[in-house]
């Protein structure tokens, strides 16, 4: 061997000797071992994905009927009840006596609680645009109205009772995705007492 090379080869034996040791390795795995932070087009779609399979359009998306049941409206996608729209005529009778009944579209409740109408859940400032992750969270895991802690309790059939448990990296995707989706202005009426109703 060529001795003016050997203190490279010294220099790549203690490389390799140093790499090999259970110490690196240790540290490799704490290195392989941090979450790496979804893009905000891999959150989108894991919040698509979790609005979808929770039900949120089954309440929150306004819908005609179609050759299959009811179809959401693009264009009105989780904007909630419109508020344009004439109420129906609930028979109190059945109500008074415990039954729910929902409209047409589901986006409008009676039961022994008043009406309630679904939330305009877009990112307009009649829905959700001004809200924070953290009033989101409140709602969802705490059932408060507008995400604020003193607020009244979501009225039925808001299932929040369901989502107590969700993870916070839920809620955010959740968030992110309704964020990104068209706002559409609607401003839901206000729940019916039910002495009024």
């Amino acid at each position: 061997m060529n001795h003016k090379y050997l203190p490279l080869f010294a220099f790549i034996f203690s490389i390799v000797i140093v790499s090999c040791s259970p110490q690196a390795s240790e540290e490799n795995k704490k290195v392989d071992a941090t979450p790496v932070e979804e893009s905000h087009e891999t959150l989108v779609k894991r919040g698509e994905y979790l609005v979808g399979i929770m039900g949120c359009n089954d309440c929150h998306s306004p819908k005609t009927m179609g050759e299959k049941g009811p179809e959401i409206i693009p264009e009105l996608m989780l904007s909630g009840y419109p508020a344009l729209r004439p109420l129906v005529d609930f028979d109190s009778k059945l109500i008074k006596e415990g039954f729910g009944m929902f409209y047409p579209d589901l986006t409008a409740t009676a039961g022994p609680w008043g009406i309630s109408f679904a939330a305009n859940i877009t990112p307009d400032e009649t829905g959700i645009g001004n809200w924070t992750e953290e009033q989101f969270k409140i709602a969802l895991k705490e059932g408060k109205a507008k995400g604020l802690k003193g607020g009244r309790t979501l009225l039925p059939p808001m299932p929040w009772t369901n989502y107590t448990q969700i993870k916070d990296e839920d809620i955010h995707a959740i968030f992110v995705y309704l964020k990104s989706i068209p706002p559409v202005s609607n401003l839901v009426p206000a729940p019916i007492a039910p002495q009024q109703s």
